[in-house]
């Protein structure tokens, strides 16, 4: 009996391309690509994810070119489509840490800093729970699910061989980060109102009595003030944000 190993080279070349890509992926998502995951854990998901697609998505890629500057080509390419799609979702968690840091900054909470665990540097206690509560509710709501689909369907629109598409790419990231600082100000437009009736408030009081240091004696009002309405807007603050987070990945789901 004779045994066929000539499928090896083939079946080797098709995983090495869906973990360059599935990989890097994973590695800037949000939640599971966090600093504060541990790098194996990070690699045992890649490596699971590959190998549940790889069924699925072995024909749709080219066969195992025959030069090695062939091969080196398309695994290049699979780690900037991946680094270009991964920092795109990536940039839709930055909507809601500027949203904490506007927050912060109203609410006379921006001196009050620890350490973001999903990014590795300091930021505001507000847009850290901000950040580590919007990676919980899209676990709690199965958007992950569609990050899933997203990557299944990036080979449809993306397909392996092709030309990187840096313009598109850079298009998208464009749009991406405009439409996350307008979602950033819209989410913040009632704190900002309020600082901003508030303060002028305050200037008009320290104008009337000028020997009492009125913004030493207004500051716990702010703070008081402003998590009361943090805890009256949150959920509806969380609720369009999730929308907006659903809606954005439309473009790497195939329709």
């Amino acid at each position: 009996m004779t045994i066929n190993l000539e499928f090896l080279p083939q079946t080797a070349f098709v995983f090495i391309l869906l973990f360059a890509r599935i990989g890097v992926i994973i590695t800037v998502l949000p939640g599971v690509g966090d600093r504060s995951v541990p790098v194996r854990m990070r690699l045992v998901f890649a490596l699971a994810l590959v190998l549940v697609m790889m069924p699925v998505l072995q024909d749709k890629l080219p066969p195992m070119p025959t030069s090695v500057s062939g091969m080196v080509t398309s695994l290049l390419g699979e780690l900037l489509l991946g680094m270009a799609i991964g920092f795109s979702i990536r940039i839709l968690i930055t909507a809601l840490i500027v949203t904490g840091e506007i927050i912060a900054l109203q609410t006379g909470l921006a001196f009050a800093q620890s350490v973001d665990p999903s990014q590795g540097v300091q930021g505001t206690l507000v847009a850290n729970f901000l950040s580590l509560l919007s990676v919980t509710l899209i676990f709690a709501a199965d958007l992950h699910h569609i990050f899933i689909g997203a990557i299944h369907d990036s080979y449809s629109l993306f397909p392996v061989g092709l030309a990187f598409p840096g313009g598109d790419f850079a298009q998208l990231s464009i749009r991406a980060m405009g439409e996350a600082f307008r979602i950033a100000v819209q989410l913040s437009s009632p704190f900002l109102v309020f600082g901003l009736v508030f303060y002028f408030g305050v200037g008009i009081l320290s104008r009337l009595i000028p020997q009492v240091q009125v913004f030493f004696v207004i500051q716990p009002a702010t703070i008081y003030l402003g998590f009361i309405i943090l805890m009256l807007l949150l959920s509806t603050l969380m609720f369009w944000y999730l929308d907006y987070f659903q809606n954005s990945l439309k473009p790497y789901i195939q329709s």
